[in-house]
């Protein structure tokens, strides 16, 4: 099983280049960012985590900028999303940032996506909470074409252009790695159509329930005539116990990835440290 660490890279927290050095001396296989590029003063939509909203949320740098100083001063941790809003993003510009962050890493680039919950936010983006889903999918069809077609072309309902020539290609064939975030009704649907694999938040449920899932999930892929084995189980948000990681791994988890504070230096150095002892 592999190991990674995520952490709201903020303007007060410690720069996302030392992180990911102190990360890939240590051993960690990923180091993982997510993504708002705003949060509502409004504060409608409630937050899954809790009442009080962390002010990570709204100071965290973008994952893409973040990710290429991580990529400059590291040779063989991967980087990830975790996750991108793709519902609020250009698929055509989006997908030059990640060619070009693939690019620059030497090919070590993971696409992590979800829908998201904050139907303000996406509103400010002219982003209809109710047809994200819908969204998702086409940007995520359109980039694919984009990075692996000579002349891409891609016509939906929610992204639509003609023949056009788009480089870089990423380094990763035929596309970096695209795990899908969440744990709904219709989550499976998604992965199986146009992801590489399932990430889940922090084992919910347990290690039994979350095996169950991840076997409704292989069948799924085998019987739409995917390879069942191909797709990556990602556990994501994880805290550092060991009984936890033993259940997650026995339910079939393929990559566990450890949170960490928005905090500096001296304060999350411990934390690591803690972490990577159960790296194995």
């Amino acid at each position: 099983m592999d190991y990674g660490a995520m952490m709201f890279s903020t303007d007060y927290s410690i720069r996302p280049d030392d992180l990911a050095k102190m990360l890939e001396d240590r051993g960690f296989e990923s180091m993982w960012v997510p993504e708002h590029t705003h949060i509502p003063a409004s504060r409608i939509s409630p937050w899954p985590g809790g009442p009080e909203l962390p002010r990570d949320y709204w100071h965290t740098l973008d994952p893409f900028v973040a990710l290429t100083a991580a990529a400059s001063v590291t040779k063989n941790i991967n980087l990830g999303t975790g996750i991108c809003l793709m519902i609020e993003r250009d698929p055509i510009v989006t997908a030059k940032e990640i060619a070009s962050l693939d690019m620059l890493s030497g090919g070590r680039f993971i696409f992590g996506i979800g829908g998201g919950w904050n139907a303000e936010e996406m509103e400010d983006h002219g982003t209809n909470f109710r047809r994200r889903w819908r969204i998702l999918r086409e940007n995520i069809l359109a980039m694919k074409e984009i990075w692996t077609q000579e002349e891409a072309e891609f016509h939906g309902n929610h992204v639509d252009f003609d023949k056009m020539w788009a480089y870089p290609k990423p380094v990763q064939r035929p596309h970096p790695p695209i795990l899908m975030g969440g744990d709904g009704p219709t989550t499976f649907d998604r992965v199986v159509e146009y992801c590489d694999g399932w990430m889940p938040i922090g084992g919910r449920g347990g290690g039994a329930s979350l095996g169950e899932k991840i076997v409704l999930l292989k069948k799924q892929a085998e019987e739409a005539g995917r390879d069942p084995n191909s797709l990556n189980i990602t556990s994501f948000g994880v805290r550092p116990d060991p009984e936890l990681i033993g259940r997650l791994r026995d339910a079939g988890v393929d990559r566990v990835i450890f949170s960490l504070p928005s905090e500096e230096r001296d304060k999350v150095t411990p934390i690591i440290d803690e972490c990577a002892r159960l790296i194995s």
